[in-house]
């Protein structure tokens, strides 16, 4: 590692191009505020685009809003301390597609709901919608302040430039371009920002592998490190990584997201064609798993970088989530621009993620739990006044909490762990509304409340334990041998005495975060079918058909001699087509 590294800064032009991101963003924002001054239904307009968008730029929105700045720096982070056995997380991107595509997309399309949580008081009760837009929001404060913080702590780890200071402009101009310019604007800089995302990480990529010499070199210092691992089988489900536990758990967290989630559903309803629509879903689904391809292969290429010479060990860097920027500086000595570009791919990633939310919350906690107890009806101007509103309160009380944030251990598992708190639920809830009708809104609410609890009990006492050092996970082979004497100075003895009387944590505590959401999503429709049946049930009619998924139509409909009606028709024909 070169001791000059610490005396690359950014410099005018980095600030110029990361500036121009931001600035690009603010346009666009003030531009569909405009465009959509004069416009007769105003909320439609900020929450579906006026229905009108197109599938190229919706399914950009849509990777970008998947793909946040945990991914970027948690995934090579997950590789170059743990391996790359979570790569495999990516195989169930197939099925996640198809599930979305067939199971639950038809059932949105033929009621055409305005919400995906819309479904539930359909389904339901009002009851359930609420939880359901409860959950979402929670999850929405959960993941917003650790998505900001990953790219601000990065900037500021390379320019010097004052954290609070970083978060609040930053945070600003998102809240300034989501608040005037609705989902419109959310989309189009969604789309500029995927484009400055894949500029700059295969930017980085090529650069990189320049300097290292070479693909060949890369993977040949990752194998003989131990850390090309693909197919750990072990059913120990307290390992950190196996084979099952990267498939099967990632399949529910994955579809929790694609299927489910307000953030999609959302788009999927902005064009009225469910064909188009599931052209984007596989759109989508590729965009991410080639994204997450150019993150593992950064992991790999930093270990490579640093295979003689850990920065961690050597007190170059705190945490191992500061690898990528490091190495971005290392690589960019020559190369003016190239922090700007990094920078802004990491921010376009966080944005893309942050502004997406606020639009969703703001128009759910109108729809959803104001607007029930308004006695007269706003207008549609006076509605969307209301929602911009509530995004700037929103966004201001993320803004805040990204401050809480500091004492995060891994990126990439703390991130999954919390989320997974609501995204198992609420997964389980449509699950059970959509495949199981004899489910009710009493097992619904049962099965929702426990399942959080237990998912939530489990995940706070896990992270707990994790960052006092009571539990720890092994973590692949660092070496110093190639540091300076300079460095080598900086060395402190950090090694552990485990206390051999102590007992293990409780099982649960120490079971893999990546079978969380699983855990969740089971808990949730097991205890709903159970209460279910103890409290009644619920009758299922034929004219409740649209409320079920496709795929169950004809177990509960085979002796109903009742036809669909022409709508019906239409939308099987265009699933099939």
């Amino acid at each position: 590692m070169d001791p000059e590294l610490d005396k690359v800064t950014f410099s005018f032009i980095d600030y110029c191009v990361f500036g121009s991101m931001l600035g690009i963003s603010a346009v666009v924002g003030v531009y569909h505020a405009y465009r959509a001054r004069e416009n007769p239904d105003a909320v439609k307009e900020y929450l579906a685009g006026g229905l009108k968008m197109s599938v190229f730029p919706v399914s950009m929105s849509l990777i970008a809003s998947w793909v946040s700045g945990t991914s970027l720096l948690g995934f090579t982070e997950e590789i170059y301390v743990f391996g790359t056995q979570i790569l495999t997380a990516l195989i169930p991107e197939v099925l996640v597609c198809l599930t979305s595509i067939f199971a639950f997309l038809p059932v949105f399309y033929r009621l055409e709901v305005s919400s995906s949580y819309e479904y539930l008081e359909l389904r339901f009760n009002r009851y359930v919608k609420i939880l359901g837009s409860s959950i979402f929001i929670i999850d929405m404060f959960l993941l917003i302040p650790i998505i900001m913080y990953v790219p601000t702590i990065s900037l500021h780890q390379v320019t010097g430039i004052n954290f609070n200071t970083i978060t609040t402009i930053v945070c600003f101009v998102c809240i300034f371009y989501t608040t005037l310019g609705g989902l419109k604007a959310v989309v189009w800089t969604d789309t500029i920002q995927t484009f400055v995302m894949y500029c700059g990480t295969i930017t980085i990529c090529i650069i990189g592998t320049y300097q290292i010499g070479g693909v060949a070199k890369v993977w040949e210092r990752n194998d003989k490190s131990g850390r090309i691992e693909f197919f750990n089988v072990d059913f120990d489900p307290t390992i950190r990584h196996t084979f099952w536990s990267t498939v099967i758990g990632s399949y529910f967290h994955v579809l929790s997201e694609s299927a489910v989630s307000q953030i999609t559903v959302q788009r999927y309803l902005a064009i009225p064609d469910i064909k188009k629509s599931s052209i984007m879903i596989m759109i989508m689904s590729i965009g991410i798993v080639c994204f997450d391809l150019i993150t593992f292969y950064l992991g790999l290429m930093i270990y490579a970088a640093f295979y003689d010479c850990d920065p961690v060990t050597t007190q170059q860097i705190h945490k191992a989530d500061q690898l990528l920027p490091l190495f971005v500086m290392k690589i960019s000595k020559s190369i003016s621009g190239l922090p700007g570009i990094f920078i802004a791919s990491i921010f376009s990633a966080a944005l893309s993620t942050m502004s997406t939310g606020l639009n969703c919350m703001s128009g759910l906690v109108y729809e959803d739990i104001i607007k029930p107890w308004i006695k007269k009806p706003l207008s549609p101007v006076a509605a969307t006044r209301l929602m911009r509103l509530l995004a700037v309160i929103i966004g201001v009380t993320c803004t805040g909490l990204v401050f809480l944030v500091e004492k995060l251990q891994s990126i990439f598992q703390t991130t999954r762990s919390l989320t997974a708190i609501t995204r198992g639920p609420i997964l389980g809830i449509f699950t059970l509304g959509m495949f199981f009708p004899n489910a009710n809104s009493i097992g619904a609410l049962t099965g929702a409340v426990t399942s959080m609890s237990i998912v939530a009990w489990i995940s706070f006492n896990s992270q707990a334990l994790i960052s006092t050092g009571v539990i720890n996970f092994p973590k692949k082979q660092v070496s110093i041998e190639g540091c300076p004497e300079d460095l080598l100075r900086n060395i402190v003895n950090t090694s552990v005495v485990n206390d051999s009387s102590s007992l293990d944590p409780f099982i649960l505590y120490r079971i893999s975060y990546l079978w969380y959401t699983f855990i969740g999503f089971l808990s949730t429709v097991i205890v709903g079918v159970i209460v279910s049946g103890f409290t009644g049930g619920n009758k299922c009619k034929y004219e409740d058909k649209k409320l079920y998924t496709p795929i169950v139509h004809w177990l509960l409909f085979r002796n109903n001699p009742s036809k669909p009606n022409d709508r019906e028709l239409d939308t099987m024909k265009d699933i099939d087509a």
